[in-house]
């Protein structure tokens, strides 16, 4: 203590603790990383304290504007598995890795981009180009609107996922004559699984109790 020149374990007791000054708290790379036409939004606050966060526009976002490369750290297997964002994956050196965010720090802004449930509220398209992973805009974004992204047809079929066609954007993502097939789903007679396409249901491997 500096007013009574002692050494202390813990607070003096004559003068009381010291007044602690607590350091500016300093936003994470991937926050700092968000365009200024784009905002964070809590969307949902969850045991913990933990924030689930959606990407808004702030103003008119145009069509086929690109977005990335998604930063993220190479690994063998994810560390941080969150069911709401894209699993991505890149072929690099002959290998194929998981773009892995463990935390705030070890990403850019896309990693708090949502998934996309189904093709109405699409307006991103993930795609592999050079050993590295873009999101683009496949409709003209309004803002307020969230931005949520989903597999492209070629990206979809290298992470073994299907694909969620949006049938008036085909000059964004090329698609085969399948795109062209029924927005119902297809759904398996067996399992009740659902499909986007005939195609996926018709490739399916269903296994069910006694027959496959």
């Amino acid at each position: 203590c500096e007013d009574c020149g002692k050494s202390l374990i813990g607070e003096c007791k004559l003068h009381g603790p010291l007044i602690r000054a607590k350091d500016r708290v300093i936003p994470s790379r991937a926050r700092l990383t968000l365009p200024h036409y784009l905002t964070l939004r809590v969307l949902e606050l969850r045991a913990g304290n933990q924030q689930i966060l959606g990407v808004f526009a702030k103003k008119v976002i145009q069509k086929r504007t690109q977005f990335g490369p998604y930063v993220g750290q190479l690994s063998t297997k994810l560390t941080r598995y969150d069911e709401s964002r894209l699993v991505l994956q890149v072929l690099k050196d002959g290998g194929k890795y998981f773009l892995d965010t463990p935390n705030e720090d070890c990403g850019n802004w896309m990693m708090f981009v949502r998934l996309a449930r189904n093709q109405e509220e699409q307006t991103l398209v993930a795609y592999q180009h050079c050993g590295e992973v873009y999101f683009t805009t496949v409709k003209p974004i309004e803002p307020h609107t969230e931005l949520k992204v989903w597999y492209a047809a070629d990206y979809a079929k290298f992470m073994e996922a299907s694909a969620v066609f949006i049938k008036e954007e085909s000059d964004v993502c090329p698609l085969s004559p399948v795109a062209k097939e029924p927005v119902d789903p297809w759904i398996c007679s067996s399992c009740r699984s659902t499909f986007a396409t005939f195609a996926l249901l018709e490739s399916h491997q269903c296994i069910h109790k006694d027959r496959v």
